[in-house]
């Protein structure tokens, strides 16, 4: 009897440790298995991350804040370095650029390389571009920022070039020709080199120049305290860095009222006066900002169709990576890398949501696809949520078809009028608590709102949102997720400084 209870406890012993072992090493791979969904680099793998980081210029850049904290994988400091040396902008000369040798896209010029020959869809079209300065004179440096676009106004269609920048100033652009008939060439300057180096500084020295603010309120007593993702120390502030994502964001303590008590988050306002007499000259709408570059020979081209043989794959390229990765052709957006079908009418659009789920994530931007939906499709409608105008959350339903649409906007930093503080929730949380399944479809776009910060504000809130969509898809891989990135816009003196397109 006393034998058998010897073994019994024996036996139970022996499965608790195997239970602890099997735990532990349960522990070490989901460990290696976050570090895998954090990074999402599949294509680092664990024999070449030293390779990586010894072939890595590493980047020196001043430390920002909390983000010198950061605790990142071998993966994700491979990652990192790669992103930060692929969008290192070149500089001019040391010493300071008058504004007369800066670039004058008046006095710059493009020439199209060998115009005269025959061209047929699918060929390359080579431009040279040449930089001059104020007084006339060609520059001896890179880094300006231009935009090249091929186009077709008749035919509604156009596509962008790829800029190659060959430190010496002079450009080189090359554009696949994707449609026949006439093709004409454009070329931009969006901001001369000497501006961009401004825009730089700002960017690492300045992130403050927009600022933000929180109302705390208890009863009838209220305060308005200054917000941002760091604050200068030295003064009280209220910690509400996110406990999941980790993302920081500081408010300054209210002098009589708890953190507790915030009610709202919103636009502070932007800084002025950021700029020296001789800075600011190189941010003038009609002089160096989106000017167009002007032709000195033909501006145009004319394109042959391929032969009919070739016809049904003229614009289709294998490779994912190919630039451009697609064009507008009859005032439509046609893909080179994957097959899409263009929705065109209502019905079609409830067709194809009909019985879905729609979760839009970010800033304006995909706000007005929520606008657009609700006021194309027309048993698509909006359920007054009481929520403020242009900042959400929004919802609209089609019970007919059984389609519901729903519209948030990303945490802070966010530049938009008073959000609700129970209203600001991070991408990233809002999808680890979405189901999925293939009645879900996932939009995103977050961008703009990110432009003052250093880069590795934008690059966290990314691997953030990276590791929740490849959880969603594990759980449920036929969620439908769609990235929405970033587009150029209309740019003056002022919104250089706080949204531009650099």
């Amino acid at each position: 009897m006393w034998r058998d209870s010897f073994r019994l406890q024996l036996f139970c012993l022996l499965m608790a440790v195997l239970a602890v072992v099997v735990l532990v090493h349960n522990f070490f791979q989901l460990e290696n298995l976050d570090d895998d969904t954090v990074s999402g680099s599949n294509w680092i793998t664990e024999n070449n991350v030293q390779h990586f980081l010894s072939q890595t210029t590493k980047t020196t850049r001043k430390p920002y804040c909390g983000y010198t904290q950061q605790i990142l994988s071998k993966r994700e400091q491979v990652e990192q370095e790669l992103l930060l040396a692929a969008i290192q902008w070149p500089k001019p000369p040391d010493g300071k650029i008058a504004f007369a040798q800066s670039t004058d896209p008046t006095h710059s010029d493009f020439v199209i390389v060998k115009p005269s020959r025959f061209f047929k869809v699918g060929d390359q079209l080579e431009v040279l571009v040449r930089m001059k300065d104020f007084q006339g004179k060609p520059k001896q440096y890179g880094g300006d920022y231009l935009q090249a676009r091929i186009h077709s106004p008749g035919l509604k269609a156009g596509a962008a070039g790829r800029i190659v920048d060959c430190h010496n100033g002079l450009y080189k652009v090359f554009f696949t020709l994707l449609w026949p008939g006439e093709v004409k060439v454009s070329v931009s300057l969006v901001h001369p080199s000497e501006a961009i180096q401004v825009l730089l500084r700002l960017r690492e020295e300045r992130p403050d120049r927009v600022y933000f603010k929180s109302s705390f309120k208890s009863g009838r007593y209220s305060e308005t305290t200054e917000c941002n993702v760091c604050l200068p120390g030295g003064i009280p502030v209220c910690n509400f860095t996110d406990l999941y994502t980790g993302e920081p964001w500081f408010c300054y303590k209210p002098r009589k009222l708890s953190c507790a008590s915030r009610i709202s988050h919103a636009k502070g306002g932007y800084l002025k006066g950021l700029l020296t007499q001789e800075e600011s000259l190189f941010f003038q709408s009609d002089v160096n900002i989106k000017r167009p570059i002007l032709s000195s020979g033909p501006d145009s081209v004319i394109v042959k169709p391929k032969a009919f043989t070739d016809s049904s794959s003229m614009d289709r390229a294998e490779d994912p990576t190919v630039s451009p990765s697609g064009y507008y052709y009859e005032d439509q957006w046609r893909s080179r890398t994957h097959w899409i079908h263009n929705f065109n009418k209502s019905d079609d659009i409830t067709e194809c949501l009909q019985g879905k789920v729609i979760h839009l994530f970010g800033d304006s931007t995909i706000r007005q696809w929520f606008e657009y939906l609700t006021t194309f499709v027309p048993d698509l409608v909006e359920f007054n949520l009481g929520s403020p105008k242009n900042v959400g959350p929004f919802m609209s339903v089609d019970l007919k078809h059984n389609i519901l649409l729903k519209f948030r906007c990303h945490g802070p930093p966010i530049r938009f009028s008073t959000v609700f503080s129970s209203e600001l929730r991070y991408i990233a949380n809002e999808l680890n608590s979405i189901v999925g399944g293939r009645n879900t479809v996932v939009a995103i776009t977050i961008w703009s709102h990110f432009s003052t910060f250093p880069v590795e504000v934008y690059i966290r809130r990314l691997r953030n949102i990276r590791r929740a969509v490849v959880q969603l898809l594990d759980r449920s891989p036929k969620t439908v997720i769609v990235i929405r990135t970033a587009n150029v816009q209309e740019l003056g003196p002022e919104v250089s400084l706080f949204n531009s397109d650099w």
